[in-house]
């Protein structure tokens, strides 16, 4: 049952939590959240697909339940979405209508709003496992976002394998400030919430002041969030009451790294996935955590890393391979792209994920880094760019850096860092010089305001690679 804590028992065990949801300035009880959507359940019941602007608000949440409890599949859309996108998604997903908020260009499509004071007690059945729970788009760094089938199944194993691994129960208190429309902030932090049955606290904008007044035991951030808590001594010194700190969705830099660890006592676990697989990946609660390691494969995931040839690359803690993983976790495709679906995996079954990385004797895993972008061959060389970012980073010159392939007659490919900070750039090519091999130096390290980033605080360097 993807929903565990919202049957009318679980309610009734719990029904002194008064407190289960707060966001953008609304307390929604236990109560509250089974009644008003199973309300919305009603009024959706039988719907082919339905969007949803993921705006953080009790409408947003009570619009993705409510779809949970009906077996009704959605679509999260992002509030800041460009019209071309919106349309892409629209169309292709074949949604019916909008549920909750209402956007500025409906796109033509009939708006269903969420009444926050109805309340029904109708019991709905449980809807198959295996039904898609909703479709969820790619970034589209490649072309048009893709439509990723995302079952409760999956959903369920993922929630119930962190949980296992981060000792996430009923009594937690899940802080975060992320969007509702990625798999970090709606299939983990609100998802997992529902289903662990914790409360669940949403803090707006992610400041570190309002993760510091949050009161959580957990907490949920990217690194560009955790960036703004360690540059806030008091409100990271406030964390140091909390069980566990999680960063995902783009590398945490080690500085920040230790220095969360030195400002609140607690090193971070960092775990990896993707939209595709979920989280599949993870440091454990019990664990070693090491900065710019993920962990261990959760429980049923498998994993497997491949050379250029297709052999097995050892795990020794330095050789890149391409990772590979099989899990309950999956996603069932990409919606009307059955060619992209079937590029997606090996002729095995294994997911490719796309992604590079190395895998030490232990089993714990680094992920180097997309292939596409952060593999970079240079002159016979296989170099990881998080390796030469992870060295930059270490100098008291760079504020961030990004590092990049780009195309070079002699190399093939040259290492190029685009860094924000004031140092000079023969000294910072001389600093990995003298940490790294030469060979994984910077050819050239160039001066930037800001690096491109997307809603997540990731670096676009499919962008970068433009500014070649």
């Amino acid at each position: 049952m993807l929903l565990a804590s919202l049957n009318p028992a679980a309610v009734a065990a719990r029904a002194d939590i008064v407190d289960a949801v707060r966001i953008d300035g609304a307390v929604l009880s236990r109560s509250d959240l089974v009644g008003a959507a199973t309300s919305v359940a009603e009024r959706v019941g039988g719907a082919y697909r339905i969007a949803i602007l993921a705006t953080p608000t009790a409408t947003t949440v009570l619009a993705v339940t409510g779809c949970l409890i009906a077996g009704v599949p959605f679509v999260p859309v992002p509030a800041d979405v460009g019209a071309a996108e919106r349309a892409h998604i629209l169309t292709d997903s074949g949604a019916q209508a909008w549920l909750g908020e209402k956007p500025a260009e409906p796109g033509g499509l009939p708006h269903v709003p969420v009444r926050l004071h109805a309340r029904s007690w109708h019991r709905h059945p449980e809807p198959s496992p295996q039904s898609t729970a909703m479709v969820m788009y790619t970034s589209g760094t490649t072309g048009l976002p893709k439509g990723v089938l995302i079952s409760r199944r999956a959903i369920a194993a993922d929630i119930d394998a962190l949980a296992a691994a981060w000792q996430w129960t009923a009594e937690d208190t899940l802080v975060h400030g992320l969007p509702l429309f990625h798999v970090h902030g709606l299939v983990l932090g609100l998802l997992g919430s529902l289903r662990v049955g914790n409360r669940f606290v949403h803090t707006g904008k992610p400041t570190a002041e309002t993760y510091a007044a949050a009161g959580g035991t957990l907490y949920f951030g990217v690194p560009t969030v955790w960036s703004r808590v360690v540059a806030d001594a008091d409100a990271a010194a406030a964390l140091s009451s909390a069980r566990l700190l999680v960063s995902g969705s783009a590398p945490l830099p080690v500085p920040v790294f230790d220095r969360l660890a030195e400002l609140t006592g607690h090193a971070p676990v960092e775990r990896y996935g993707s939209t595709e697989s979920l989280i599949t990946i993870s440091t454990r609660a019990d664990g070693d955590r090491r900065p710019g390691w993920v962990g261990l494969p959760l429980a049923g995931v498998q994993t497997r890393l491949r050379r250029e040839d297709g052999s097995v690359a050892p795990h020794d803690g330095e050789t890149i391979g391409s990772l590979q993983v099989r899990t309950p976790t999956l996603f069932d495709g990409y919606l009307n792209r059955p060619e992209a679906t079937a590029e997606a995996f090996e002729a095995d079954g294994w997911y490719r994920t796309g992604d590079a990385a190395v895998i030490d004797e232990g089993g714990t895993h680094r992920i180097v880094g997309r292939e596409s972008v952060d593999l970079i061959k240079s002159g016979g060389y296989r170099i990881g760019a998080g390796e030469v970012e992870t060295v930059l980073l270490g100098h008291p010159g760079v504020a961030e850096v990004a590092v990049v392939g780009l195309p070079d007659e002699d190399l093939g490919q040259r290492i190029v860092a685009f860094v924000v900070g004031d140092a000079a750039p023969d000294e910072l090519i001389s600093f990995v010089a003298e940490q790294l091999s030469v060979h994984k130096r910077p050819r050239e390290v160039r001066l930037v305001d800001a690096l491109p980033r997307n809603a997540m605080g990731k670096v676009v360097k499919k962008e970068l690679m433009t500014w070649g």
